[in-house]
């Protein structure tokens, strides 16, 4: 009784948690439509809520990540309960001592009444290997056990990062997990007490009594066992049915024809394309799913905007990261051969949507991290054209952090246009550069060490000047929480994890107590 209750409830409680997964995630990520000419967003639906609340949709890779650990715990559990009920089975079937237990074990397969058994082991020649495998919820439950298997051990970060493709491909047979689980229960291997048998041999009142079960002027007689109704598809229902229109308008939207207008090739193996599609509408900081089929036809991968919401086109920057990466830029680099056609989705919002929400701003990016920034900047600067008197924001530190002088060049003409914009519209302190060049050797450090009262820097050719290393941000931080004193300050991260936690460390470190005076908000993009 208490196995069979412990199993129920826990299957109730990831069922439960699956289902505000999908919820979250339909809500979240892709809970978005065409109205007119405009694209809606979930974000800009709570735009009205807290900045606390409209924050924790950003957290949704995160939050999967913690709805997959309990599943493999509570899958593992039920295993584990499954295993000692199959031990407690087979030593039912076994015993000849006239217990209770064998008692029940011994209720026949093929009674007149119907299908009475208790105990899913038929003989004494059965084994558990057996009954799992010939039962309909015991491969079910083999199946889906290796699908999750293969799942998790595929989403390690190191597979997904160095292996995108096997990621990509097992994380899509969850289709074959949640149709096994659907199926699971039938097969009535979890069984119970029939109501009409209760009325007869209630377990309170007829169970010490079981010896007496057969005899006809007894009150007590014996129990009528029935397999227990399927449920795990009434729960998997309404994601389903979310996912699968979520999946058609998807395909709807990717199947807009895109025309690309302009290819460039930047330095360090990075490839610009800038693209049109009609009506496509987008924000600061977004990303979209670009799609190859000359490459693959499955294959999605997501890329921030480097265009602002100002400009008639959208691009992208595709650094090469992987076989796919490296196929889509060797397709692009053929000559005398037509342009691969390109799909895509989206676009979908982000954490940096917000960044003209608060009075001062830290952007910070790691080699190709820079790229929602980039989206950023083009935006500041037209906002400066336009005279946009709506503008929130104060001060913005823009921190690129590059292995190799190369990357640089990707938006080194933009950095140079932003920063004659701001001298010449007299906001010289609005935008501030710091750029640090982590990968370098003696004679580039030398020759900007002669090079360094020149006017412009050896390096970018801006008049804001090139650091060697790293940043040190507990120095960082406390600068601009000094120079701003009462100021909401929100930091965005394009980069990696060991950073992420230094910069949440700062944040929360450098924070006031008194919510009247600095407050660092952190924020991260999460693809």
């Amino acid at each position: 009784m208490a196995n069979c209750l412990l199993n129920h409830w826990l299957s109730v409680l990831v069922l439960v948690m699956w289902l505000g997964l999908n919820v979250f995630l339909f809500v979240n990520a892709f809970l978005s439509y065409e109205k007119g000419d405009k694209y809606y967003y979930t974000r800009e639906i709570l735009g009205f809520c807290r900045r606390t609340l409209r924050k924790q949709l950003d957290h949704n890779l995160t939050f999967h990540k913690l709805v997959a650990y309990m599943i493999c715990l509570h899958t593992a559990i039920h295993i584990v309960a499954h295993l000692f009920n199959f031990e407690r089975y087979d030593r039912s079937r076994q015993s000849t001592d006239g217990s209770l237990a064998s008692v029940l074990s011994s209720l026949s397969h093929q009674e007149k009444e119907g299908d009475s058994w208790l105990n899913p082991m038929q003989t004494t020649n059965m084994t558990v290997i057996y009954m799992t495998l010939t039962s309909i919820p015991g491969f079910t439950g083999v199946i889906i056990t290796i699908v999750l298997v293969l799942m998790v051990t595929s989403s390690m970060e190191f597979i997904r990062r160095s292996y995108f493709e096997v990621f990509w491909y097992t994380h899509h047979i969850f289709i074959i997990y949640f149709i096994g689980l659907g199926i699971h229960g039938i097969g009535g291997i979890v069984r119970g007490q029939t109501e009409e048998s209760i009325k007869e041999n209630h377990p309170y009142r007829c169970a010490e009594f079981f010896e007496k079960w057969d005899d006809h002027d007894f009150h007590c007689k014996s129990p009528q066992f029935e397999g227990n109704s399927a449920e795990s598809w009434k729960w998997i229902l309404a994601p389903g049915v979310l996912y699968f229109f979520e999946r058609i308008l998807r395909l709807y939207r990717s199947q807009q024809q895109v025309m690309i207008t302009k290819v460039v090739m930047h330095p360090s193996k990075v490839l610009e394309l800038q693209m049109i599609k009609r009506g496509f509408s987008m924000e600061v900081g977004q990303y979209i799913f670009v799609n190859c089929p000359s490459i693959s036809y499955l294959e999605w991968h997501p890329f921030t905007l480097t265009s602002a919401p100002e400009e008639d086109f959208f691009s992208i920057h595709v650094r090469a990261a992987g076989d796919w990466t490296e196929n889509l830029i060797k397709a692009f680099e053929q000559q005398n051969s037509p342009i691969p056609k390109i799909e895509v989705d989206g676009p979908f919002g982000t954490a940096s949507e917000d960044v003209f929400q608060y009075e001062v701003a830290m952007l910070i990016g790691a080699g190709i991290g820079v790229t929602p920034f980039a989206s950023i900047l083009k935006s500041i600067w037209y906002k400066f054209q336009h005279a946009d008197h709506n503008l929130k924001t104060q001060t913005i530190y823009f921190y690129w952090i590059c292995r190799e002088t190369g990357a640089f060049a990707w938006f080194n003409d933009l950095l140079a246009s932003l920063e004659q914009e701001m001298e010449e519209s007299g906001k010289v302190g609005f935008l501030n550069f710091r750029l640090f060049l982590t990968g370098w050797d003696n004679n580039i450090a030398g020759h900007a060490a002669l090079n360094f009262d020149k006017a412009t820097d050896i390096l970018t050719g801006l008049k804001h000047k090139t650091f060697f290393g790293r940043p040190m941000w507990d120095k960082e931080f406390s600068t601009i929480a000094t120079i701003h004193p009462k100021s909401v300050v929100g930091v965005f991260l394009c980069g990696p994890q060991a950073l992420e936690k230094c910069l949440r460390k700062c944040c929360h470190q450098y924070s006031s107590l008194d919510p009247r005076k600095t407050q660092f908000y952190f924020n991260k993009e999460n693809f």
